[in-house]
């Protein structure tokens, strides 16, 4: 192992006295002091499920830890619920975490001169926040993922916290009575763990699991398991010789990592949330990546699982149908997997999958056979037009109406949005706006669940369109385009539409276009004048003043 701070306290004596001096304070010994000193960064907290079984996992890694050799030096991570939080001012602070959760491991890390740091996570931003730091700070580094959900069942359902939203909807619809609605709510989410579907933390977990970042089979597992446990013990040791090979980031999280992800991420289905992070890692790490490289991939990978939120099955499913391994194994066979990509493990992504089949299993329905695919080509797709000269991005799979003219109907809050839904005033062949939710604008970019969810469950899933310079979540589907850029506060497009302006969304031919003359918009655009801010004080404020375009991943150190 390379020369450390660490190792420099036992051959300089007297000059690094006082840092021995407070390190035996917290348990070393006069041997512990050549041994690697390891970042055990935990995302626990009972605010959220997602989080709640962490603990636990950290005490394992811990003791792991220190019987492979290393020096466990145990530290918090916060996390936001996206769940609870989610259509409250509380969800503007989601994406904001995202970076204090990066700035502070890299804080610890850095400050501590720690050689290598194991992160164990499990609500959404806990993952991407892990991995900005972890390419910052380039030294060993391995994701521990918290732990999937396990279904709830009401009616012979199986339900996720999605269940809960759409079933709100359909309660205000009159579709559904109080007591049926209180009833799925109750059976929604039955312990720890992250929410079931393959929602925004499953793809994510699965991407780091793509990328050679945490192990295989990992990211799929089910909180409460004990092979979640096992597991994580096993990552502590894998570090551990990662340190003493000294793998680092930077030989992991290269271009044909990015790829892999992408490519897996559109074939499992996967959360819209995951351009916005995966363009953020990339930045961090300093690896190329922009919005058309996922159109690329996506035009070339099709989607094999049959996977919630618009699909039949849940991760834990998937985990028993063979998981992110089968999946990458098809990839891998069909020459749309970069093999010799490396892996936290020291082996190649080829050498990691050597023994799973080529095909899946005939006894199970979660994933397809590579003939027989959900869908011929990804379901995350890059709209632009003259709404959207960024970039905008899109769910596209599942979408009986791909190309949708009507009307705007114009919201400048998601508030504003979900009560006209709820009310009533919502038709079929409206397309929503809302606005001013972007990075900047809202600021925090919060995520639509509540009104995607309050429109499927009102009957207009199908024929309603709602595009927002805001995010989704990894629960919602429809026609709905999100990371509207530039966003509305700006000045971007978004800001000049007006109520009735026609719009047209077009999945096929990956358009956002706003059907008015130049000449109009032009005039609309002389007269835009810049929304005052939200806030002006706090860590809102910081956050609207540093952020960049959704199209760059919405970080906070872009400066150019």
């Amino acid at each position: 192992m390379p020369e450390n701070i660490r190792s420099q306290v036992v051959t300089q004596g007297v000059k690094r006295t006082p840092n021995r001096a407070m390190l035996r304070a917290v348990g070393f010994q006069d041997d512990d002091f050549t041994k690697p000193i390891v970042g055990l960064a935990s995302g626990y907290s009972t605010i959220t499920p997602c989080n709640m079984g962490i603990g636990a996992l950290a005490d394992r890694a811990e003791a792991s830890l220190k019987a492979a050799g290393a020096m466990p030096q145990l530290f918090g991570t916060i996390t936001i619920s996206d769940g609870i939080s989610m259509g409250t001012e509380g969800m503007k602070y989601s994406l904001v975490s995202r970076e204090v959760i990066a700035d502070s491991i890299e804080t610890v890390c850095q400050g501590q001169s720690l050689d290598g740091v194991l992160a164990i996570g499990g609500c959404d931003k806990n993952m991407p926040g892990a991995m900005i730091a972890m390419a910052r700070m380039n030294i060993p580094a391995l994701f521990v993922y918290g732990g999937t959900i396990k279904p709830g069942h009401y009616n012979g359902q199986d339900l996720t916290v999605v269940s809960a939203f759409e079933a709100v909807g359909q309660h205000s619809a009159g579709n559904l009575p109080e007591s049926e609605l209180l009833e799925v709510e109750r059976r929604a989410c039955p312990g720890a763990g992250s929410c079931g579907g393959m929602f925004t933390a499953n793809t994510m977990s699965s991407a780091f699991e793509a990328m050679g970042m945490s192990l295989m089979y990992s990211s799929t597992m089910a909180a409460e398991d004990d092979e979640k446990a096992d597991s994580t013990a096993e990552s502590a040791k894998v570090l551990v010789e990662a340190i003493r090979q000294q793998i680092l980031p930077q030989a992991i999280l290269t271009r044909k990592a990015f790829e892999n992800a992408i490519a897996v991420i559109m074939a499992i289905g996967g959360s819209t949330n995951a351009v916005l992070h995966l363009l953020a890692i990339a930045h961090a790490m300093g690896v190329p990546l922009t919005l058309d490289d996922f159109e690329t991939i996506r035009a070339r990978v099709p989607v094999l699982c049959d996977l919630k939120p618009s699909g039949r099955f849940v991760t834990t499913q998937l985990h028993q149908a063979g998981g992110i391994p089968q999946v990458m194994k098809m990839l891998l066979v069909q020459g749309l997997l970069h093999g010799d990509a490396l892996t936290i493990t020291g082996k190649t992504i080829a050498e990691q999958l050597a023994d799973v089949p080529a095909e899946p299993r005939t006894d199970q329905e979660v994933i397809r056979p590579w003939t027989k695919p959900m869908y011929a080509q990804g379901h995350l797709a890059v709209l632009k037009g003259n709404l959207a000269s960024e970039g905008a991005v899109a769910k596209i799979t599942g979408v009986k109406n791909p190309c949708i003219t009507g009307p705007a109907r114009v919201f400048d809050s998601e508030e504003d949005c979900l009560q006209a839904i709820l009310d009533k005033q919502i038709q079929a062949g409206d397309i929503i706006v809302v606005r001013y939710e972007g990075p900047k604008g809202g600021p925090g970019m919060r995520e639509m669940l509540a009104p995607t969810s309050a429109i499927i469950g009102a009957g207009l899933g199908d024929s309603v369109g709602l595009i927002t310079d805001g995010r989704f979540s990894g629960g919602t589907y429809g026609m709905v385009v999100g990371h509207v850029a530039p966003e509305a506060a700006v000045g971007g497009a978004i800001a000049l539409v007006q109520e009735g302006d026609s719009i047209t969304i077009d999945a096929q031919q990956r358009l956002l276009q706003l059907n008015i003359p130049e000449a109009e918009l032009a005039q609309r655009r002389s007269q835009w004048t810049p929304p005052t801010p939200r806030y002006t004080q706090g860590i809102l404020a910081k956050y609207a003043k540093l952020v960049s375009s959704s199209s760059r991943g919405a970080v906070t150190d872009l400066f150019e």
